[in-house]
């Protein structure tokens, strides 16, 4: 009897292991995204009159559960969700589930927004009404980012990238309305036309946006070159531009729009738009003043209706390392001071205003003594709509998996890592800086790495090595190249006897190939020649292709495209164009070797990136593609940097994976360039004239 309970238990055991993948052709794609899973974000709220604002006077409203931001506060009397009385406090905003976007409206029916006894959270009442104001359509192509709502009579107003460009390097991002009640959708953007962070006028008549116009972007990763674009929401037509060089409009009347850019003195500062009042406007039409002074950067305004007293800003002060929101005085041209009074080492994004202009709103991390913990995620499931094709972001960089697949090993600047699938028994395998991982396919527990600095020029030391994980006492590591000549990104054959990898011996960053044991010791291969970079190579299953990132179409320019070639030398092709300037990196074969994923800025950018945390490139979609260039499809719809993508023969059941042991969450950094204060700073700013105008622009 025991015999057969224990034999019941490994056919259980196996059949769980091993669920979903009896379909020889399941597999999953798992890829990182710098600092996402680190982003706890809730929408908060603090009243604007009355005393100085506290903890006691901040009110949570989002579910401290999924990832909620970029929040907007309808009137009142615009949704009806429940019968009389009117709900205390209304809100949409996007929210991020199963790894895609969508808009929610939340009702709150509370006698009092806040008690004396402390903070209060809207999660606290059961009186509450939450709904998506969108659905997710089933088809694939409609998965997609959604972002910036705004509600105007029955329409939501809003972002989407779900209709895309079909040009590379070309945003699709664009400005749609649905009507809430039939869900009847129109696009207001133009075809061949990104525009962002769109913003309704207290009247709806109107909708600003900040926008390329047939320009298009060309890679900025810092302020976007936009214009600020009005056209009529109910049908997106008499689009015309009315300022040059701004982004996040916010009206506070018919002709009053408020917005931000980086001026000539390089600090980031809000600024107004006074459009005529009758007839067409036009960039020589309007009249533009600098509202905040120098000194500090400003940015993300909002505005209530007819509210010319103050606007709400978010801002980075030179004595400050994190991001808050502050109001502006328009009569005193003064600050004050807002959520540093209340988190102080806590960064807060977008501010958002009232109709009323009682309540200010925004989102930030709800852990760090903001609310109770959530657990923090390994493994997080996105929604693949794929058959037999499970999609993961992991919590750390260039992951790879052991070919048991119950092994990962990934990087987490400086160092290399190791765990189990399900994120136990996590274990430092090497401690000094290293970039991408690859397992040897036949000797089980050997892990291959680029040892030393990433983004590092040619003559730089950086080598190959083996690491040994299954080592008794702890890992041990051999160098497998000597020569120091930035030798990275290493891929072993299939029969594990060679890898492929990158090099600059040559003075130019080439191709070559080497004994998986005994290293350069046994010679080198050359297998790609030429004044360029090829690099992030990968070797297929069948051991007949190796995939790579190049620029030799124009070398040192950082545009990279896909080849592939075989091993002796032959059959090299282009797989995809990257667009002009474009960037298409880290190849990795599928299972059956007939297709590719990788990361890309072929969808170009979906949002402006001040409005995010930081990320090094604010772009960057997850795609995969047949060797022959056909069927090409886009995996990730976000605003956050995708990358570093693998694909393993195992299917990886499609759920969110905790961390079994409790790791600290909101470590995410702000955007570095915001730390680069202007260089105005302690020298005139005082002498500053508030509201100078600046004619035609």
């Amino acid at each position: 009897m025991k015999r057969i309970s224990v034999f019941c238990l490994i056919l259980h055991f196996l059949a769980l292991r091993f669920c979903g993948a009896a379909d020889h052709n399941a597999s999953s794609i798992v890829f990182t995204t710098l600092g996402r899973l680190d982003y706890y974000f809730d929408i908060f709220t603090l009243p604007i009159q009355g005393g100085l604002p506290s903890a006691a006077t901040e009110t949570r409203i989002t579910d401290a559960k999924s990832v909620n931001f970029n929040g907007h506060f309808p009137n009142l009397t615009r949704i009806q969700s429940h019968t009389p009385p009117d709900p205390s406090l209304q809100l949409i905003y996007v929210t991020e589930r199963n790894g895609f976007s969508n808009i929610y409206y939340d009702a709150v029916y509370l006698t009092s927004l806040t008690t004396s006894g402390g903070r209060r959270s809207a999660l606290e009442v059961s009186d509450r009404v939450q709904v998506p104001l969108l659905s997710l359509e089933q088809g694939q192509n409609r998965l997609s980012m959604k972002d910036r709502p705004s509600l105007t009579g029955d329409y939501l107003v809003y972002v989407s990238t779900h209709e895309d460009s079909g040009v590379p390097r070309t945003s699709s991002a664009a400005v749609y309305s649905t009507h809430i009640n039939s869900g009847v959708t129109q696009r207001l953007t133009p075809h061949g036309i990104a525009d962002f962070s769109p913003a309704v006028s207290p009247s709806g008549v109107w909708t600003a946006v900040a926008s390329y116009g047939p320009k298009g972007w060309d890679g900025e990763v810092e302020e976007l070159s936009t214009d600020i674009y009005v056209f009529l929401t109910r049908d997106g037509t008499q689009r015309v531009k009315v300022v040059e060089h701004g982004g996040w409009p916010s009206w506070v009347d018919e002709s009053t729009i408020y917005f931000h850019r980086r001026g000539e003195d390089q600090w980031w500062s809000i600024y107004r738009a006074i459009l005529r009042r009758e007839g067409p406007s036009s960039t020589e039409s309007v009249v533009v003043q600098r509202v905040t002074p120098p000194g500090l950067h400003a940015f993300t305004p909002a505005t209530s209706p007819g509210n010319r007293e103050f606007i709400a800003v978010a801002t980075r002060r030179p004595t400050s390392s994190f991001r808050h929101v502050e109001l502006f005085d328009l009569l005193r041209n003064e600050f004050k001071e807002l959520t540093r009074l209340v988190s102080p080492q806590t960064h807060h994004f977008n501010p958002f205003i009232s109709p009323d202009s009682s309540r200010v709103g925004y989102h930030k991390c709800r852990v760090n003594g903001n609310g109770e913990e959530s657990p923090k995620l390994f493994l997080q499931n996105i929604d693949s709509r794929i058959p037999n094709l499970s999609i993961l972001r992991i919590d750390g960089s260039f992951p790879s998996f052991s070919p048991a697949g119950d092994l990962i090993a990934y990087v987490n600047f400086p160092g290399v890592y190791v765990v189990n699938v399900d994120g136990s028994n996590r274990r430092h395998v090497y401690p000094g800086a290293a970039f991408s991982t690859a397992w040897d396919p036949v000797r089980k527990g050997v892990l291959y790495t680029g040892a030393g600095p990433d983004f590092a020029p040619e003559s730089t030391e950086v080598d190959i090595i083996s690491i040994t994980v299954d080592d008794v006492d702890q890992a041990s590591f051999k160098k497998l190249t000597t020569n120091g000549k930035n030798n990275a990104f290493p891929s072993p054959s299939p029969d594990g006897k060679r890898i492929v990898f990158r090099s600059g011996l040559s003075g130019h960053k080439n191709l070559y190939i080497m004994d998986a044991e005994d290293g350069e010791r046994s010679g080198l291969h050359r297998l790609t020649e030429g004044m360029w970079t090829d690099t992030m190579c990968n070797w297929s299953p069948d051991g007949e292709w190796i995939a790579f990132a190049s620029d030799r179409d124009n070398p040192g320019s950082g545009s990279f495209e896909l080849y592939v070639i075989h091993p002796n030398g032959t059959g090299l092709r282009k797989v995809i164009e990257s667009g002009s300037g474009g960037r298409t990196n880290h190849p990795w074969f599928s299972p059956d070797g007939k297709s590719l994923v990788f990361t890309s800025d072929y969808g170009a950018i979906s949002a402006e990136p001040i409005s995010n945390p930081h990320h090094y490139q604010p772009y960057g979609e997850i795609f995969t593609i047949n060797l022959d260039g056909s069927d090409l499809r886009r995996l990730t719809q976000n605003s956050y940097e995708d990358g570093t993508p693998v694909w393993i023969p195992h299917f990886i059941k499609p759920t969110d994976v905790q961390w079994p042991i409790e790791r600290p969450g909101c470590e995410f950094e702000d955007l570095h360039w915001l730390s680069k204060m202007g260089p105005s700073y302690g020298v005139g700013a005082a002498s500053w004239v508030l509201n100078k105008p600046i004619c035609g622009v």
